[in-house]
């Protein structure tokens, strides 16, 4: 299914109308970066950390914050196994070579952002503030898999792939935190 077949064959069809390289699409890939996507969950982790801590009575005040770094440091576990697994190879546009298959670029950001939204949102008052931090991790993630598909670095598949188990981890991680909060923050 992943490297032959009629799946990949849409894949690689699909693959061929989107890939454009340009800046935008460079930038958009980069936010899935190791470098970018882990300091923003970092920053997040520390500020919930901080908060929870200097609250009164909060018993566990750490275990979001180490749930989530522990969900971030499970990423690169799970995906290089696959990528090995699959063995599936770039596009035309990369080096020649395999391992494209899931994307770990699109997995880093989606679960450093998820995470990050995660524990933002229990911290958030208003609707809007909430809204508005759903919005921005969906537009991000977003982002990094079409600037991934449209600078060529992966097949839509790839970044399909990620998604999915990225949102068990995430839907884990929700489980997690909600079993675990305070019962005023539920």
């Amino acid at each position: 299914m992943v490297a032959d077949g009629p799946l990949a064959d849409l894949d690689e069809a699909a693959s061929r109308v989107l890939i454009h390289p340009d800046r935008l699409s460079e930038l958009l890939a980069d936010l899935g970066n190791v470098q970018v996507a882990v300091p923003v969950l970092g920053a997040v982790l520390a500020y919930v950390t901080w908060r929870a801590r200097r609250r009164a009575g909060t018993d566990h005040w750490w275990w979001p914050a180490a749930a989530a770094a522990a969900l971030m440091a499970l990423v690169p576990a799970l995906i290089v196994p696959l990528k090995e697994l699959t063995d599936r190879p770039g596009t035309p546009v990369v080096p020649p070579g395999t391992g494209y298959y899931p994307s770990g670029h699109t997995a880093t950001a989606a679960v450093a952002y998820g995470a990050a939204t995660m524990l933002l949102l229990p911290w958030l008052t208003s609707v809007l503030a909430r809204r508005a931090l759903l919005a921005t991790c969906a537009v991000l993630n977003l982002g990094v898999g079409f600037g991934l598909v449209r600078r060529g670095y992966h097949w839509p598949l790839d970044v399909l792939a990620s998604w999915s188990l990225c949102a068990v981890l995430l839907a884990l991680l929700w489980l997690f935190l909600r079993r675990n909060a305070p019962a005023e923050r539920r």
